[in-house]
């Protein structure tokens, strides 16, 4: 799990000053509303809404030196900023995936949590991959081939952790959603909900509901509530081939001498080194690895604190790789939807200030919904209509509002920052053919990838520009006057000259 340590870490230093102290130290002014906010336009709208009550209220924004939302890392200090705020607003998506388990420990239990991504609902977006991007290069998909070079060996700590059958799921309906998209994406048209969850409740099925797994222990607990436990040694891992004797996964192989519990197990996460599961498939049984390996059912198990709602959303993700494009700030059109959630919270947690943060909240969504509207006119006035990022490309939502192209080298969350020969001439031989005057990046001191594209256009003369993603602004460019809304307006600068 992304960025585990350093949770870890600063999660048991909270633990020293609770209990230190009884109580997390207050950070901020006595009496004061107390928001913690993780990027900077959450920080910038929270401001808008409290207006003249600025003062009154300590707002900090956690990403304040640079770091993007990809890289961030939670400080001791900062958990405790969250641990005892009146507020919290994060983004939501997969790089804050520490967010759980610092909210576990809060001090504050009465505190209001605003999740972007959950708010804006079904509009999210997923990352997608457009014709010439190049894809992310780290690890593998499970339609990648591995070699045996790739495999390595894990022990069961991998596995540690609570976890329980989907089976149970299927049975009570918690997942006809799921198999209705399965049905939807199935190219066979006579496929339906129930061809899945038939084909579900037969693969899925497990003798054992929950297990348990804690240091070499592995506690299995079956349907009418018997519990086995035994403690297990590695042994070794055998590749699943398909018919074309290609590996398909790896399973990871465990055995016991206890007579009690099931002498042989193996896992399949889809991962093939070392790293914490996810989820799992599991084979168990007394016949050997070898008949585990020609099992005909196909066991999931997922961590026991998911909801039935987190299942679907674990499931759906699974299914086809999906990773949600966390980048929903640069739709003004989501920002205003976004500022009247965190007006609501503001008015539920300070009431005898609320009139003030409903005024203040409808002044700026006008503002937004302003600038939105010079967004739209520019567009429609444009010679063109597709842009062409020669960076990463975090301007989804922002060029579907208005019905733009584009094209990119990397998508928004790609930590690629090397650019293959064959992306770089794609994509110049599209600003040749689309005749687009400029190549756009976004913030940072290196453009190395637009001024190669731009090198290898037949004119070699177009511009490169720089749009803001917002996802760097430091507490130096807010003190220097930086806003949502003055990025955005300079971003519609530079768009209208993309465009012509």
């Amino acid at each position: 799990m992304k960025k585990i340590t350093a949770l870890l870490l600063a999660l048991m230093m909270l633990a020293g000053v609770l209990a230190g102290c009884g109580k997390p130290k207050d950070t901020g002014k006595a009496g004061k509303l107390k928001v913690v906010t993780t990027i900077f336009p959450e920080y910038d709208w929270v401001r808008a809404i409290l207006g003249d009550k600025a003062d009154n209220a300590e707002v900090t924004m956690l990403l304040d030196n640079g770091v993007d939302l990809h890289s961030y890392q939670p400080t001791a200090d900062d958990i405790v900023k969250i641990s005892d705020c009146d507020l919290f607003v994060y983004v939501g998506g997969e790089s804050d995936g520490w967010v759980e388990n610092a909210l576990k420990n809060a001090a504050n239990r009465k505190m209001k949590v605003i999740n972007l991504l959950e708010v804006l609902g079904d509009s999210v977006k997923t990352e997608e991959t457009v014709e010439g991007m190049q894809e992310d290069g780290h690890g593998h998909s499970h339609d990648e081939q591995l070699t045996e070079d790739d495999i390595k060996d894990r022990t069961l700590s991998d596995f540690a952790g609570a976890w329980k059958s989907l089976h149970p799921y299927l049975l009570n309906g918690d997942l006809d959603k799921f198999c209705q998209h399965r049905a939807e994406e199935d190219e066979d048209s006579s496929t339906t909900k129930d061809t899945y969850l038939e084909k579900y409740k037969t693969s899925w099925q497990c003798d054992a509901e929950k297990i348990s797994i804690n240091g070499n222990t592995i506690t299995f607990t079956y349907a009418d509530g018997k519990t086995v436990s035994a403690e297990y040694t590695y042994a070794g891992y055998q590749p699943k081939l398909d018919d074309e004797g290609k590996i398909r996964s790896v399973r990871y192989q465990f055995e016991t001498t206890s007579a009690d519990a099931p002498k042989y197990v193996q896992f399949n996460d889809h991962g093939h080194e070392p790293g914490e599961a996810e989820h799992f498939h599991i084979y168990f049984g007394n016949d050997g690895f070898d008949a585990l390996m020609s099992a005909k059912t196909n066991p999931f198990f997922v961590k026991d604190a998911l909801s039935a709602e987190d299942i679907l959303d674990e499931l759906m993700g699974h299914d086809h790789g999906e990773e949600k494009d966390e980048h929903v700030w640069l739709s003004l059109k989501n920002a205003q939807t976004l500022c009247v959630t965190l007006a609501d919270a503001l008015c539920a947690i300070d009431p005898d200030n609320k009139n003030t943060y409903i005024a203040n909240a409808a002044a700026y969504k006008d503002k937004l919904a302003a600038l939105d509207a010079d967004y739209k006119a520019a567009v429609e006035g444009a010679t063109h209509k597709t842009v062409l990022f020669g960076d990463r490309f975090p301007f989804r939502y922002l060029v579907d509002d208005y019905g733009l192209r584009y094209y990119a080298a990397f998508a928004g969350c790609s930590a690629e920052t090397e650019a293959s020969f064959e992306t770089v001439s794609f994509l110049a031989k599209k600003v040749d053919e689309l005749g687009l005057p400029c190549v756009l990046t976004i913030e940072g001191a290196q453009h190395r990838i637009a001024e190669t594209i731009v090198q290898n256009t037949a004119g070699k003369n177009q511009k490169v520009l720089t749009m803001d993603s917002m996802q760097s602004t430091t507490s130096k460019d807010v003190a220097n006057g930086a806003t949502y809304l003055s990025v955005m307006e300079k971003n519609l600068s530079v768009l209208k000259e993309a465009l012509g």
